[in-house]
């Protein structure tokens, strides 16, 4: 059967980048691939044949002579067709390929470089909101994992080096064929470092790395919130074999108010005033999360939840220059009881009342007079 034309194998116009070459050989290959068809020989089959395209277009010269001839230019260099007519393109050649792609299927060398990096750690810290308005430092405490001084980080004792692993000959993988494909896999004896350690460091026994206390300080800028991240780049556990340290990440929390309730910017709290200030109108001092005092008026009449905003009261927005608002809902308190002159004052007003009533009181009650009519 006729080979397919390699660049509808691989669904790019005869004009491609290699850039645009490479991208559309990893899609086919990561859909293909064996290790995630499982046995599938139909995907197995597409899978050669776009390692087969790519093999050709991804160099100038084979791709050149394709252009020209078509498969034919190939036809003889290794006899039988298939990958063998590349001129010696065979399952390691093919290994070699796919590893410049796929380093974690195949354990290539970036994948073990990142493998050496340390580890990550969190730290937990709570401050109070006035902190979280104003900003802070605080000292944080933390145990981890640091390079070992003895060693160097190493692992090896002082005076000796790292030996060569002699199961993957210092590649720190290791490849088996399985039927036509080379599985490259880390290797199991050096776990990918290449080296062994002949005589281990006795500090570290050979870890390259030492627990200890560490104490830095961390600036905690205005206006976080709850769960904002603060990165402390390296300061995470030491790397193994000379990787990177790993970095250190702050989760900040802020305690709950005693006044306040923050929503984003925003800030808000209860106002308690009596009824007969809500019915005669007061002005009022209240607190604002600076430590400072605003007056605001109550107008008379003011109703049971009416909220009023004060501008640039609330909290900063972290690293802006804005601020939020303060909300200050009224809440009208009835006494739970009353004195014998108290009552007499409201059983007048109650008397004065019903024979001129609220209109909207009014109004409720003719509604609900027609409602039970219709009843």
């Amino acid at each position: 059967m006729a080979k397919r034309d390699c660049y509808d194998v691989l669904g790019i116009p005869k004009g491609a980048s290699k850039d645009d070459i490479k991208k559309a050989y990893r899609k086919l290959a990561l859909k293909y691939h064996p290790d995630k068809t499982k046995g599938d020989k139909a995907s197995e089959e597409k899978f050669k044949e776009a390692s087969e395209a790519y093999h050709i277009l991804s160099d100038d010269k084979r791709k050149a002579n394709y252009d020209q001839f078509g498969h034919a230019a190939f036809e003889g260099a290794g006899g039988g067709g298939g990958f063998q007519g590349f001129g010696g393109f065979d399952s390691s050649s093919f290994s070699d390929i796919f590893e410049d792609f796929f380093s974690d299927f195949g354990g290539g060398g970036s994948s073990r470089r990142s493998s050496n990096r340390g580890n990550d750690l969190r730290y937990d810290v709570s401050i109070s909101l006035e902190e979280a308005y104003d900003g802070t430092e605080k000292n944080v405490r933390y145990t981890t994992y640091k390079s070992c001084k003895s060693c160097s980080g190493s692992g090896a004792a002082k005076g000796s080096k790292p030996i060569r692993c002699d199961y993957c000959s210092g590649r720190g993988k290791v490849r088996t064929n399985q039927g036509f494909f080379t599985v490259q896999q880390t290797c199991p004896q050096c776990s990918g470092y290449g080296e062994m350690i002949g005589t281990p460091c006795n500090n570290c026994s050979g870890n390259g790395k030492v627990q200890a206390n560490e104490n830095v300080t961390v600036k905690i800028p205005k206006g976080v919130d709850d769960g904002t991240r603060i990165r402390l780049s390296g300061k995470g556990e030491a790397g193994s074999k000379g990787g990177s340290s790993g970095d250190l990440y702050l989760f900040v929390s802020i305690d709950n108010h005693n006044i306040f309730k923050r929503s984003d910017e925003n800030l808000y709290y209860e106002l308690p005033i009596s009824f007969s200030d809500a019915a005669l109108g007061t002005s009022v001092e209240v607190p604002s999360i600076d430590g400072g005092k605003s007056k605001i008026k109550i107008p008379a009449g003011t109703q049971h939840g009416k909220q009023f905003r004060l501008k640039g009261k609330g909290m900063p927005v972290l690293r802006r220059n804005i601020f939020g608002d303060l909300y200050i809902r009224v809440v009208t308190q009835v006494p739970s009881s009353l004195s014998k002159r108290q009552r007499e004052i409201l059983e007048e007003f109650n008397e004065i009342e019903s024979n001129k009533p609220d209109p909207a009181i009014k109004s409720f009650f003719e509604k609900a007079k027609k409602f039970w009519k219709k009843t």
